[in-house]
């Protein structure tokens, strides 16, 4: 990307202090803005505009399919379906348009019929919840995958002649 989108990005704006005023992101949140961008990128879901001069034929029944990616494509896109997930329905597509299509604020609410202002909240709450679910916040991220039982917190397993 180049470096005057890059400045133009919402994200980068909403993370710089204005004289005395704080940043409207955080840093975790402009973080997890940064992490999803970079899954974007390297999920291959950026819109390619240039001509692929890859002379290798490719299968005919799978026109750029999942042979085509590399294992780190296929990494950065389960990471993005999980990231989507965790955001939710309500609030991923406008994370998406910001952080990964590079759309400005202003085009997201005209294009949605919004409010004035009203993606920018949207935007930090959406971030606040990928933020959580990087784990870059102090909040605790709910695994899946933890230990659960049924046992009151008190309780000791009774070990047999003893």
């Amino acid at each position: 990307m180049n470096f005057q989108a890059e400045k133009d990005w919402a994200v980068t704006r909403l993370s710089v202090e204005r004289g005395r005023q704080p940043a409207f992101l955080s840093e975790a949140e402009r973080d997890a803005a940064e992490r999803l961008r970079a899954d974007y990128t390297r999920g291959s879901l950026m819109p390619s505009v240039a001509q692929s001069w890859n002379f290798q034929p490719r299968e005919r029944s799978v026109p750029g399919g999942a042979r085509d990616l590399s294992d780190n494509a296929i990494d950065a896109r389960n990471r993005i379906e999980k990231a989507v997930a965790a955001i939710g329905p309500e609030l991923s597509d406008l994370v998406l348009d910001v952080a990964c299509h590079l759309k400005g604020l202003e085009l997201v609410e005209r294009e949605r019929g919004w409010p004035a202002r009203s993606a920018k909240m949207l935007l930090k709450a959406g971030l606040g919840i990928l933020a959580r679910h990087y784990g870059f916040t102090g909040a605790p991220v709910r695994r899946a995958s933890a230990m659960r039982t049924w046992r009151q917190a008190d309780a000791r397993p009774k070990i047999a002649n003893r």
